[in-house]
């Protein structure tokens, strides 16, 4: 495969990363806040970073293993976010925009893993 940094879809996974941890930099006000933010980070780092992994595999099928994985962690991030919001630990703002580059990178994923098992 390609390197990882010139695929569209690991660039817009990089800056939902640095858009997220930006976002969530000020919440430590409470137990449940500092949790999801971490949980929130972790998830959202993971889908790059299983982007950048699958990558490097030998096959189309490796590759969308992790395509996959990450998909899962988009999910996951999605789940965080959402709590975030109803618990009013971010702003509508905050999460509109995080939500909408979560939903793009996340129909990049779907499209990716397609066309990978397309491919076989």
């Amino acid at each position: 495969m390609a390197d990882f940094r010139k695929l569209l879809v690991w660039q817009k996974a990089n800056a939902l990363s640095v858009a997220t941890a930006e976002a969530v930099e000020s919440i430590r006000r409470s137990a449940a806040g500092s949790i999801l933010r971490g949980q929130l980070l972790r998830s959202t780092f993971s889908i790059q970073a299983n982007i950048a992994e699958g990558s490097s595999k030998r096959s189309d099928r490796e590759f969308a293993r992790y395509v996959r994985i990450a998909l899962g962690s988009s999910t996951e991030s999605a789940n965080h976010l959402i709590l975030l919001n109803c618990l009013r630990i971010i702003d509508e703002n905050c999460f509109a925009t995080l939500n909408a580059m979560l939903d793009e990178v996340g129909r990049m994923l779907t499209g990716l893993e397609k066309r990978l098992r397309d491919d076989e």
